[in-house]
């Protein structure tokens, strides 16, 4: 991996990273981008037959270019090529990359994995050297809740289980997606710009996530307040059925 480029002291930047298929119109990922002027995709190409190299080696030109503080929200493999990009980048705790949302993290190491997931096998398990969230469904077919538990485990991420929504992708039906965007926020708030800091790396310190179970409360729904160690501070397989391209062997 290369240098990172010069980080000002500007809020942070949201990069999404959708898996496998690419995110379509009426995806959460796609809404938040056409509507935040903060928000934009990291295009990694390959949609339809990732490979994990170029995935992380798209992401991390996205990062070193973004020339702000950068927060991750990926959905599905694109979890996957985070964690990988993690794994590889070796940058300390929180800088430039404050922060991370990871939804329903695709499933790459059951027997059953898509074959187009291989290259992503095994998932990284180290922690995340910055804070991060890890929101799962207890529905959703290409990850089980124990699963999602456990990688969250592994990467020192805060737990959130919102209940039955499937992938959460566009046929969960979820629009603009609310209490995603509260997440985010708490995410985002790990930022040292958001707290009135000089740009550089921060001290360590948790993420202010003791108000996430607030997504609970507009309808039934289980929340995880179980909160996993964060580390010290040092795909959507399938094309949503809104998209063009519907093709139900791709969910991950």
């Amino acid at each position: 991996m290369g240098n990172f480029s010069q980080i000002d002291a500007r809020s942070p930047v949201v990069l999404t990273v959708p898996g496998l298929g690419g995110s379509g119109p009426s995806h959460w990922q796609t809404l938040w981008e056409q509507a935040r002027t903060d928000t934009r995709r990291v295009e990694l190409g390959m949609w339809n037959r990732p490979h994990r190299n170029v995935w992380v080696t798209k992401l991390d030109q996205a990062i070193r270019a973004a020339g702000a503080p950068v927060v991750l929200a990926a959905h599905s493999l694109g979890c996957l090529a985070v964690a990988w990009w993690a794994e590889l980048a070796g940058q300390t705790y929180g800088w430039p990359v404050t922060g991370a949302l990871l939804v329903a993290p695709a499933d790459v190491d059951r027997d059953t994995a898509h074959p187009t997931l291989g290259a992503f096998h095994p998932s990284p398990r180290k922690p995340l050297p910055f804070a991060s969230i890890v929101v799962a469904s207890s529905d959703d077919p290409w990850v089980s809740l124990d699963h999602a538990r456990h990688l969250a485990d592994g990467w020192g991420s805060h737990f959130v289980d919102i209940g039955a929504h499937g992938h959460i992708n566009a046929a969960s039906a979820l629009g603009w997606w609310v209490e995603g965007q509260e997440l985010l926020e708490r995410v985002m708030d790990a930022a040292p710009q958001r707290r009135g800091r000089a740009p550089g790396p921060p001290k360590p310190r948790r993420v202010p996530l003791t108000d996430a179970s607030r997504i609970s409360r507009r309808r039934p729904r289980r929340c995880d307040r179980r909160r996993a160690p964060l580390p010290h501070i040092a795909s959507r397989a399938c094309p949503d059925p809104g998209s063009d391209r519907v093709a139900a062997s791709s969910a991950a």
